[in-house]
């Protein structure tokens, strides 16, 4: 008779054997018959509950590894290039087991996103745990939600976190991943969303309390799929970079260079001075220096840290964090411009003449050293006459040239004529603890203008000095609106009493007159936004369309390489031109062949990430409004109403900004029919009319933190109360309304039909 296996016998047999380990495979091969199996069962049960094997449906593997044959998903490719997988039926506790997938060069191409079946090869001393090769194509991966989970008796419910996604998810009990009441999770789709009932899903991962401090700009990070950590070789990469030499670079030390940012910036990357222009043929002109971060010197084409650059395309920011494009000993120390010590930089000098205009530039590689560290506040009340202890012994050598070149840039920028849009950007401050304090308007002074124009004035000179030397490089394009949103824009203005010209060929300084008519009346932040609206979206691209907004032929980004890859793209770009060099192990840092191959492709991408960046970022604001609201439900509150869809109204509060929703049940006790011309909803009863421009009161009636939506009631229109009441229900005939009220009502939409034909 054969003995019965001993327990390290079974377990060793099942490492072995790792594609044969249900029960009776084990009985078989231990020649394990009749009532044996009974004892097999128990040991097995045992080695179960020990954690030593785990049951995965009939079979038995050892804890914490995969099967031999798996299905896997198909990851974005990562800052190298290399696409790796997510096994879908993980159980351990463990981290989930990096999985390299091979393709041979007979196989298919497979996407981010498509769900294959492989065979797994465990892989030794790399850094994956397994190699993956196809055995066979199955589909695209299904649809995730970001969501707070409710568990019940049976599994329990997902209720996503987006604004628009009002059906919840039914999870299975076995689908759970231990998940706790009230939890945020993430989950994806299981079978088909079109089978009657709740849609299932199984959740995949597990992030924490939604209500903690700070939670709310990791949904946003999790939801739109931002990376937030730094791959190992990354982090090893920028930890081994040393300051730069001064070989090779031009001594800008002796330049009264500061940076100017904002009091809680996180890095600093872009200095400035000014002087007057000492040559005799230029009288009343001025010279302007921009110095930015040489961080080109640090990120070398096709590097770890470049390949991770350009993956994330731009930083992202957020009231309680920063998601950086570069890991923060780059960033934050080697190439943000602190003050007093030597930092490299690619310098443009640029001179104006006595009316602003920029007569010359001429672009240097250097190494500088900041005499200070400056707040806007701080040079602004310098320039107003209440300079402090560090901006005192800078007035006349500082401030004052600095301001007096602003003065040439401003009169220059009238001629130009850009787009004058006049958005108060709202400030979030929160307590230590992350909770919402308060939400204010953030003050502008000339001070932050000063900043832009010495910006936009080294933008230009960038993009026209790569285009003299005939260089490729990245334009940052914008172009003129659409005539529907043009035609949008004018029936808004024609609304709210102003005029917009037609059939002439748009330029900025006919947009300027328009936001000039609203400028000081109740219509000037709706003007403002309804404008901005019109606009096309700016994206970069290898060709160059010109920018709108500026009212400018030639722009590129140029001034922060620290948060955007457009900007390290373009140094490269002027490293080349002017044969700097600066390689060392044989490697250059200017723009490669490789960069120049995929410039359309660096394009798109980085267009699409700084997307990506803006709703991150919009979305985690009305989460940090609405639960800064949450606890003012019932209070009354004054705005104008911003937008009108079937649905109802959008009405954006005076106090905060914020925008909330006025459904249409909750704007009286009648029917409004929606008139998608003229941009209106009319009573059928009373013929009230609501339309964009108008002046509400509102009761907030309900404030969700976890998708920031915020649900209005209307207390008065135009200053008049309106009845309060749900509409009739379906089914029930709407009243009959007064035949004068009724076309009184026809006669507005009328009108405003005729003023848009």
């Amino acid at each position: 008779m054969t003995p019965f296996p001993t327990r390290q016998q079974i377990l060793d047999w099942i490492a072995e054997n790792p594609d044969a380990t249900a029960k009776r495979d084990i009985a078989k091969a231990f020649n394990i018959k009749g009532s044996a199996r009974i004892e097999l069962k128990r040991l097995l049960k045992e080695l179960e509950a020990e954690g030593a094997v785990e049951r995965r449906r009939r079979s038995y593997q050892g804890p914490e590894r995969l099967p031999p044959v798996t299905v896997v998903e198909i990851l974005p490719p990562d800052a190298d290039g290399d696409l790796f997988a997510r096994p879908l039926e993980w159980q351990g506790t463990a981290p989930m087991p990096r999985i390299l997938f091979a393709p041979r060069k007979a196989d298919p191409a497979v996407a981010p996103g498509e769900r294959v079946l492989v065979r797994l090869v465990p892989a030794e001393g790399e850094d994956h745990h397994y190699q993956a090769r196809l055995m066979r194509r199955i589909g695209i991966a299904v649809h995730r939600v970001v969501g707070i989970f409710r568990k019940a008796a049976e599994g329990g419910r997902i209720l996503p976190i987006d604004k628009g996604a009002d059906r919840q998810w039914q999870v299975r009990a076995d689908a759970t991943l231990d998940a706790q009441d009230g939890e945020l999770v993430e989950a994806e789709q299981v079978g088909s969303r079109n089978r009657p009932g709740l849609a299932q899903a199984r959740i995949i991962e597990r992030l924490g309390d939604p209500s903690a401090p700070r939670a709310v700009s990791l949904i946003a990070i999790h939801q739109h799929g931002i990376p937030d950590d730094f791959p190992d070789a990354v982090i090893a990469e920028a930890d081994a970079q040393r300051p730069a030499p001064m070989d090779g670079r031009e001594d800008l030390r002796r330049l009264p260079l500061v940076t100017i940012d904002p009091a809680d910036a996180r890095d600093h990357d872009d200095a400035v001075a000014a002087m007057p222009d000492d040559d005799p043929r230029n009288p009343g002109g001025m010279v302007i220096w921009v110095a930015i971060a040489d961080v080109a010197h640090y990120v070398r084409p096709q590097s770890a840290l470049d390949r991770e650059a350009r993956h994330r395309g731009n930083s992202t920011y957020f009231p309680d964090r920063v998601v950086p494009m570069l890991p923060d000993v780059l960033s934050g120390d080697l190439c943000s411009l602190h003050e007093g010590v030597d930092r490299p930089v690619i310098a443009v000098r640029m001179r104006l003449d006595a009316q602003g205009n920029k007569i010359g530039h001429d672009f240097h590689r250097g190494m500088m050293n900041s005499l200070a560290s400056l707040s806007y506040e701080q040079a602004q009340a310098a320039q107003d006459g209440a300079p402090d202890e560090v901006t005192g012994p800078l007035m006349d050598s500082v401030i004052g040239p600095l301001f007096a070149a602003y003065d040439l840039l401003r009169a220059a920028r009238a001629r130009r004529q850009p787009l004058e849009l006049d958005l108060p950007e709202r400030r979030i401050e929160l307590t230590p603890e992350g909770r919402v304090k308060s939400v204010a308007f953030r003050d502008r002074f000339d001070a932050h203008r000063l900043i832009e124009e010495f910006m936009v004035l080294a933008n230009v000179a960038a993009a026209e000095e790569l285009i003299r030397l005939r260089r490729p490089l990245l334009f940052r394009v914008h172009e003129e609106p659409s005539p529907e949103k043009l035609n949008a824009l004018r029936d808004v203005a024609e609304a709210s009493g102003f005029a917009l010209a037609k059939g002439q060929v748009l330029q900025p300084a006919q947009l300027n007159r328009l936001l000039a008519q609203a400028q000081g009346t109740d219509f000037d932040e709706l003007i403002n936004v309804s404008t901005l609206r019109s606009m096309t979206q700016a994206y970069y691209n290898a060709q160059n369309f010109g920018h709108f907004g500026l009212a400018l032929k030639n722009y590129a980004h140029f001034t922060s390489p620290i948060r955007r890859y457009s900007d390290l793209i373009v140094h490269r770009a002027l490293i080349a031109a002017h044969g700097w060099g600066g390689g060392k192990a044989g490697k250059t840092d200017g723009l490669s062949a490789q960069d120049i191959e995929m410039l359309d492709e660096t394009a798109q991408k980085i267009s699409d990430t700084e997307r990506r960046s803006m709703a991150a970022e919009r979305d985690t604001t009305d989460r940090y409004l609405a639960a800064y609201l949450a606890d003012r439900v019932g209070s009354e509150f004054t705005g104008r109403v911003s937008g009108v869809q079937r649905f109802g109204a959008f009405v954006r509060l005076d106090e905060t900004g914020a925008d909330g929703l006025l459904p249409i049940r909750e704007i009286g006790r009648e029917y409004f029919h929606f008139d998608r011309d003229a941009q209106t909803l009319v009573g059928a009863d009373t013929g009230t009319t609501i339309g964009i421009g108008q002046r509400v009161t509102v009761r907030l009636a309900e404030a969700i933190p976890t998708t920031g939506g915020l649900v209005l009631e209307l207390v008065e229109l135009d200053g008049r109360s309106m009845a309060q009441g749900a509409r009739p229900r379906r089914g029930k005939a709407p009243r009959r309304r007064d035949a004068q009220s009724a076309k009184a009502g026809e006669a507005r939409a009328r009108k405003l039909r005729r003023i848009r034909k």
